[in-house]
């Protein structure tokens, strides 16, 4: 029961916030304080940004904006608009869904790179790039944009995209209001200040309350224990004594533990002698190797205590489909008659436009079968569709297990009652490493069901050299510092000189959370700079005059009044200096009464202007010289980028450093992507002229495709013949200059052209069948869709900047990759 004067203060709140009180009767679910404080920043008219933990809701403040601008009468010339990013394609996929059941299909869109849905409607569904690329090529689908979402926010620490969050966030235009969600993380305040700084007024609203608690446990063979001590809680990280005696325990002191009877009987079971007394006291190393529970054991275990849905973490693809198989062969069965022929029909009409052949190539009937029981695996190796089928069943609460790698974790709808950690390593590229405190939050983040589950459980699997301490130290930890990693590149580069000229560039730069995080003095001195530019522009065009230039005759003004003011202050110079300066005064005062301005009737009113901007100019020339001497590591990368694109003939520097573009670099502008430069400069040059469109598309592959760190190339042998060699040949010696270059200048250059997937890409583009060519480019059906996809983005962008011939070429060899499982999309 909420008291009387809890009772007024809502009270009072919805009726000064009337839009978000209609709004949250709504919902399904009562809005909880920082979902309210969040609708009501927006209603205020303030941009918002939201962190909480997994399953939260942060969402409902985005559909808040949404909503918001729905509400504005679609008629006139610009309609109020709302788009909402997500990181990836299977998350925009998904919001779209969600908000076609709201708004209808007339009213949302979706534009994913590879694929446009309704691109005019008034929300708009997109990945983080797309919005970047509109920005820069000046979209007419900006106009009337009135909010923008930016789910999943914390991704600008991505070191390999993460820029684009920060691109988008500098670019938009200063009327849109911005709703940034993102994950608990420790410096969420100084992330907030940053963007009140680059964007205005924004306000920063921070939670950390599960709204279902969460239960950790240790599974230790066939018991749940808990992992904090339940006097005490996760507050102290108190660790449960009973898993600290399980992994430090000696001798006879383990005795009193209740699983030592268990686990002495396992023991002489397997040692088959007998020892005086009839017992057998445990060895610390019979403790570490308690046995784990088969998965399938597991999976019966959380059966019997209602823990399921379940999502089972394990970080290598082939153990997930290993668990599944395990399960299957163990006979486990989770669905009834009813649910397996509900999931036979799902199945069966999301999968129609399959050729039946292709689905025999994907193992479609084992899958499926899979699925009727109750399990599945989730993995970037499946089928999108696949994947999709997968988190619709499991929502639907049909699938009941799903083993999967971590990228399940990654924003996608798919809560669970329990979540379970197999290990707490995982392999990072090069070595096993530890999951961090951030990664554990994220995993364990799925379990608990909003408005069906009294709590979550987080369950741990005991394994050798398991440190309850340290599960604890990680359970406790909710929170993970958010670090820009955004860095300047060619297109970046190009697009910044053609909007905004090189020096108002490099302060667009400065306002980087990158420089943020280095010098936070200098994105608010930055914002000053960009301030104070707006009312000079303002003072010099009220100081203008229609006789001539009244900023050159207020220069000789302020010449003049600081020489006479010198000349009188100084009494102790000579009398030769003096005589100098006299004339000097002598022939200012001659060109002022020469000077066209200086028989204007406005005179005086233009020269209080020009007073005004003399005197602003001063302060503004103080404050860039304070910019120029702190540390300026982003705008120093990019002066060293311009320097390449200069070197190579894509911008020209004049005399005073400022640069404009060539037609080169105008025709980089629409290039986007880690080979930005490369591509410029094979095109160029003519480099994939002769190409025909199979050979196009193996090429565009080899500039996309990023292979596995033990993975070798091809050689010659496994490359697609003729003009295709030659192609690759002289784009490798592009290649290799441009690295010299870049490290000529102090930039870190790319990695070499990667040629594994080119013959499975050309073999795919000339029409040859599924099975063929994923045995040809060794890969799992997700993997090859996922780099056929970006290979159609490169081409895409090809058909728009490249001569006309070739252009052509690129159409008919995206369309020859559009293809069977490439083409179909569940959305």
């Amino acid at each position: 029961m909420i008291g009387a004067a809890e009772r007024y203060a809502r009270a009072e709140q919805h009726s000064r916030h009337p839009l978000t009180a209609r709004f949250a009767q709504l919902q399904r679910f009562e809005l909880d304080p920082f979902q309210f404080a969040g609708c009501h920043a927006l209603e205020d008219g303030r941009s918002v940004l939201v962190a909480a933990p997994t399953g939260a809701g942060k969402t409902i403040v985005g559909e808040f904006a949404i909503h918001l601008a729905m509400l504005e009468p679609p008629g006139g010339a610009r309609p109020a608009k709302a788009f909402y990013t997500t990181p990836m394609k299977a998350l925009s996929n998904q919001k779209f869904r969600e908000l076609v059941d709201v708004y209808g299909r007339d009213e949302v869109g979706l534009l994913t790179g590879d694929v446009s849905i309704n691109a005019d409607a008034r929300i708009l569904v997109m990945t983080t790039e797309v919005l970047r690329n509109m920005l820069y090529a000046g979209s007419a689908a900006l106009r009337g944009l009135r909010f923008v979402i930016m789910d999943e926010v914390h991704y600008l620490a991505d070191r390999f995209r993460g820029a684009v969050w920060e691109e988008v966030i500098i670019h938009l235009p200063a009327e849109v209001r911005l709703v940034s969600l993102s994950a608990t993380v420790s410096n969420a305040e100084e992330f907030g200040d940053w963007l009140d700084t680059v964007r205005g007024d924004t306000e920063v609203i921070v939670s950390e309350v599960r709204p279902v608690p969460l239960e950790q446990h240790v599974l230790v063979r066939g018991d749940l224990l808990p992992l904090f001590d339940d006097r005490a809680g996760v507050a102290t990280a108190q660790v449960n004594q009973e898993l600290m005696r399980l992994r430090s325990v000696k001798g006879p002191a383990f005795e009193s533990n209740r699983r030592a009877q268990q686990l002495r009987s396992a023991v002489e079971t397997t040692h088959r002698r007998p020892h005086r007394g009839g017992r057998r006291p445990v060895r610390p190393s019979n403790v570490r190797r308690i046995e784990r529970l088969d998965r399938p054991d597991v999976v019966r275990l959380l059966e019997r205590a209602s823990l399921l849905p379940a999502i089972f973490f394990i970080f290598s693809r082939a153990g997930c489909d290993g668990a599944v198989q395990q399960v299957r062969r163990a006979g486990v069965r989770l669905t009834t008659a009813e649910e397996r022929a509900e999931i036979r029909a799902l199945v069966d009409e999301c999968t129609r436009m399959l050729r039946d052949e292709d689905l025999a190539v994907l193992g479609y009937w084992e899958w499926r079968e899979n699925l009727e029981r109750g399990v599945a695996a989730h993995h970037a190796g499946l089928l999108p569709a696949f994947k999709e089928v997968v988190e619709d069943l499991f929502q639907r609460k049909l699938v009941k297990a799903v083993f999967a790698t971590e990228t399940l974790a990654l924003g996608i709808n798919m809560p669970a009652r329990t979540v379970v950690l197999e290990k707490l390593e995982k392999f990072n590229g090069e070595a096993r490493v530890a999951i961090t405190a951030g990664e554990y939050t994220q995993l364990t983040g799925r379990a608990g069901r909003r408005g069906i589950d009294v709590e979550g459980h987080a369950v741990i699997q005991w394994t050798e050299g398991l440190d309850p301490q340290a599960v604890a130290a990680l359970a406790s930890r909710r929170t993970y510092p958010l670090n820009s990693s955004f860095r300047p590149t060619y297109n970046m580069a190009v697009n910044l000189i053609d909007g905004f000229g090189r020096g108002r560039a490099r302060e667009i730069l400065e306002s980087s959370f990158a420089q943020f995080q280095a010098d936070r003095a200098v994105v608010g001195l930055a914002r000053q700079v960009k301030d104070a530019e707006t009312s000079l522009a303002g003072y010099e065009k009220a100081m203008s005059c229609d006789r001539g230039d009244f900023a050159d005759y207020s220069r000789l003004r302020r010449e003049l009044s600081e020489l006479e003011k010198l000349n009188r202050a100084d009494r102790t110079a000579s009398a030769k200096t003096r005589k100098r300066r006299q004339d000097d005064i002598q022939s200012l005062r001659r060109r002022l009464q020469r000077h066209s301005c200086h028989g204007c009737p406005d005179r005086e009113a233009h020269a209080r202007w020009a007073e005004r901007y003399w005197r602003l100019r001063r302060q503004t020339d103080k404050l860039r010289r304070q910019i120029e001497a702190r540390t300026g590591t982003v705008a120093r990368v990019f002066d060293r980028v311009v320097d390449v694109l200069a070197a190579l003939g894509y911008v020209e520097v004049d005399e005073g450093g400022g640069a404009r573009l060539t037609a080169a670099g105008a025709t980089m502008r629409r290039i986007y992507g880690e080979r930005d430069l490369l591509v410029a400069e094979a095109l160029r040059c003519g480099t994939w002229r002769e190409l025909d469109p199979p050979a196009l598309a193996a090429l565009a592959c080899c500039l996309v495709y990023e292979p596995r760190r033990d993975e070798s190339g091809p050689g010659e042998h496994g490359l697609p013949r003729g003009p295709f060699r030659v192609a690759l040949s002289r784009t490798q010696d592009l290649w290799a200059r441009l690295d010299d270059l870049e490290r000529d200048h102090h930039l870190p250059g790319s990695e070499p052209v990667a040629t594994g997937l080119a013959q499975a890409m050309s073999s795919w583009a000339r029409g040859a069948a599924l099975d063929r060519v994923l045995d040809e480019a060794d890969l799992a059906a997700g993997d090859f869709v996922r780099w056929a996809k970006q290979t159609i983005d490169l081409l895409d962008q090809l058909s728009l900047v490249a001569e006309p011939a070739l252009a052509a070429t690129a159409r008919r060899a995206l369309e020859s990759v559009r293809r069977g499982i490439v083409a179909y999309s569940s959305v």
